[in-house]
């Protein structure tokens, strides 16, 4: 997330990231700002001058990398996730799909619409699947 302004070359300047809060000294930013667990995601274990020039470096770093393909299955894909969390996105779809849908996402909310249902349907009725 630190890094969508990074791409654009606007990390230190963007009004909507907390990036150099991150690596402001303690009593330079607000209070609700913990900077231990994104810190510790890193392996820095001390929010100290070195541990968030640490950080600084590590996320230009990451910045300067070609990561095509390591986001080319969200390009065009609805979800990013393992298959139950897709199964967990399915059920929860209720709506018509918009303009902005299309493909295999419009297709397999259908799917499970109307595998629920059938569900209901059978259940109401007192049927199984048999």
């Amino acid at each position: 997330m630190h890094l969508n302004p990074a791409r654009r070359q606007l990390l230190a300047d963007f009004t909507w990231s907390s990036y150099p809060l991150y690596l402001a000294a303690p009593c330079q930013r607000p209070d609700w700002l913990r900077t231990d667990r994104l810190l510790g995601e890193w392996g820095i274990p001390k929010d100290s001058v070195a541990g968030r020039r640490v950080f600084g470096e590590r996320l230009e770093q990451r910045r300067r990398e070609n990561l095509t393909a390591e986001f080319k299955p969200v390009e065009r894909g609805w979800y990013l996730g393992d298959k139950q969390f897709r199964q967990e996105l399915l059920a929860q779809v209720s709506t018509a799909p918009g303009v902005s849908h299309f493909g295999e996402a419009v297709q397999e909310a259908a799917e499970a619409r109307a595998e629920r249902l059938v569900v209901a349907g059978l259940k109401r009725l007192g049927w199984d699947e048999a």
